[in-house]
Parts: structure tokens; C-alpha cells; sequence
């Protein structure tokens, strides 16, 4: 099979099976690299210590993640069980070690500082929002005016990651922030619009943020995701049930939401140092 036939094939297989649109477009990037590393070999004449080369090239050479590490391997599996339809003698379901960083977390006097250098009322609505609702960043582009539901002050979240949809809070003080920048900038579709009436760019969000974080001299390794962990630790940190937590979130396992109890002092607090028991 030429690799024209096996682009066009793997296309095919994702579109069957309801693959979303962005991760058909990152299915087939990695099908891509995955071509070029092979050059003029058949994908079908690969062998297993082929493809033992080309995962040991992507983390030594490429740097991968663990994440991406994981998301090479579900190419892989995709291409040769649904496309190539070979059977191989390699082991797609790989264990591959996972660290487990910490998340970074802003305090509350952090993020109060950020909002209030953020000048702009449609940039401020945006990063609000994200933190309230705990949302992602294609989350977020993706809200549309409809989605605001003040009466039962609900947010909606339509074909999340995992084309899942979920609902979420809506606070009351980011509703009055939206009610504001809507009067002013009158959304039709998209709630955060750019140029065009277009949805606005995930790329131009976290230039938003790194100005306002670099304004006040915050001195953390943050991102916009980072909203998102804080409004999952300053919940749990209040004492909110973690699996509220995890719905919020939109976690599919338990186990995922549960790395923010290792960031939330709200348990934490309740400990007392061994020397407090000791008369000294």
C-alpha cells in the first residue's frame, strides 16, 4: 500500500468510527511523522523492532512526553488493527512509566491581581470565565451565546474532550462580568468572537494571559490550563466532595481529578505536627 492509499485509508477509518475533527487532525500529523521516519519502507514491511526504534527516536530525539508518548502508540495501534490489518508481534499496550508533576496553582491573591490588570473587558471576560467554569482553553472558544443558561445559572459544555457535553455553575459575579462585555461587544454566535465573527484563537487567549501574568510579576511557570487547576484545587480546598470536583471537570476516571487533592491544603490544614503533642 503506497503512502498516498494509507493517508487516505487512515482518513477514511477516523471518519467510520466518529473520530472528532481535532483528533483526526492530530491522528493524522502523527501518522505523517510516522511516514517520514520510514522513508521508503512499506508500513506493512515494518517490523517490531521497527517500531521499538521509531517510539525510542521520538522520546530520545523528539522529547516526547508521556502523553504524547501514549498518543504515538494509539496511531500506531489505529493504523496497523484498522488500516494495515496485519498482525504484528508488538505490544501496543506498552507500559510506559508516568510521572506525576504537581499542577501549578494560583492563590486567590494572584488571580485577583491578574483580572485586575486585564484592561481589556473582553480579555477579562475570557480569562474569568475560563477560571469560573474551570474550562479549558478550546472549551472556552468553542461557548456560544446559547450556552449561557442565566435562569438555572448553568453553562453548558458542548463536545468536550472525549465529545462529551456537561454542564457547569455559573457564578453570579462572572454572569454580571458576560451581562457587561455583551452589551458592549453584542456576540452573535460565538460568545467569545474574534475577527470576522469567527470563534476567538486559542493562541491569541494565552498571549491575554501571558501579558497579565508578566504585568504582576508573578514569578510561576503558568499557562491559561492553569486557571482550569486552580479552579479544580480552590473547590476542593473549600471542602467541595471531589467527585463534584470531577464532574465539573468533565474527568472521565476519578483518578485523574484526584491529583488536585495532592495541591489542596484544605485536608492538609486539619494535621497537626507531632511536636504540637509534645511539652517542650
Amino acid at each position: 500500500m503506497k503512502r498516498g492509499e494509507v493517508i487516505e485509508k487512515f482518513k477514511r477509518e477516523l471518519g467510520i468510527r466518529n473520530y472528532s475533527p481535532r483528533t483526526q487532525r492530530t491522528y493524522l500529523s502523527s501518522l505523517i511523522k510516522f511516514l517520514n521516519y520510514i522513508d521508503q519502507n512499506q508500513p506493512s514491511q515494518i517490523d517490531c523492532n521497527f517500531l521499538k526504534d521509531y517510539l525510542y527516536y521520538l522520546k530520545t530525539d523528539c522529547q516526547f512526553s508521556y502523553s504524547s508518548m501514549k498518543h504515538a502508540l494509539a496511531v500506531l495501534h489505529f493504523l496497523y488493527g484498522n488500516v494495515i490489518k496485519r498482525p504484528i508481534d508488538f505490544d501496543f499496550d506498552l507500559k510506559i512509566h508516568k510521572g506525576y508533576p504537581l499542577p501549578e496553582v494560583l492563590s486567590a491573591s494572584e488571580l485577583q491581581k491578574i483580572f485586575r490588570s486585564v484592561t481589556n473587558l473582553k480579555h477579562k471576560a475570557i480569562l474569568m470565565t475560563i477560571y469560573a467554569c474551570g474550562l479549558r482553553v478550546s472549551e472556552a472558544i468553542n461557548l456560544k451565546v446559547s450556552d449561557i443558561d442565566s435562569d438555572r445559572m448553568l453553562v453548558r459544555i458542548s463536545q468536550a474532550k472525549g465529545r462529551q457535553d456537561r454542564q457547569v455553575i455559573l457564578s453570579e459575579r462572572l454572569l454580571a462580568i458576560l451581562r457587561q462585555y455583551c452589551h458592549v461587544y453584542h456576540p452573535k454566535e460565538f460568545l467569545f468572537e474574534g475577527s470576522g465573527g469567527r470563534k476567538y484563537s486559542a493562541r491569541s487567549i494565552q498571549a491575554v494571559f501571558r501579558r497579565a501574568v508578566k504585568k504582576t510579576g508573578i514569578d510561576k511557570k503558568v499557562t491559561v490550563h492553569t486557571l482550569r487547576h486552580s479552579f479544580a484545587t480552590h473547590l476542593l480546598d473549600r471542602g467541595t466532595d471531589i467527585r463534584y470536583v470531577q464532574e465539573l471537570l468533565g474527568h472521565k476516571h476519578l483518578s485523574t481529578t484526584q491529583i488536585y487533592t495532592h495541591v489542596s491544603n484544605y485536608n492538609i490544614k486539619k494535621i497537626k505536627s507531632p511536636l504540637d503533642y509534645l511539652e517542650v
